[in-house]
């Protein structure tokens, strides 16, 4: 089992986007307006130009996630 990087993570290293491995957030009214949630957070490990390097602190999933406008904003590839 792989760890959180940092559960106690700041707000400064924390993502809101959807986890593409558990959806843990799906039934979350705070999540589903895009509005910031105190509980589904990702840690953000790192990020190069447009492209964020995530973990999940609920399954520990990690994944890269291209955000320039008009690109898919679901699923996402595994960290390098």
């Amino acid at each position: 089992m792989r760890l959180p990087i940092d559960p106690q993570a700041d707000l400064a290293r924390r993502a809101w986007v959807a986890c593409p491995a558990c959806d843990d957030a799906r039934h979350c009214a705070a999540c589903a307006d895009r509005r910031t949630c105190g509980e589904h957070w990702r840690y953000l490990i790192s990020s190069n130009g447009p492209v964020l390097h995530l973990q999940c602190p609920g399954c520990t999933h990690t994944w890269s996630l291209d955000t320039r406008p008009g690109l898919p904003r679901s699923g996402g590839a595994p960290c390098p």
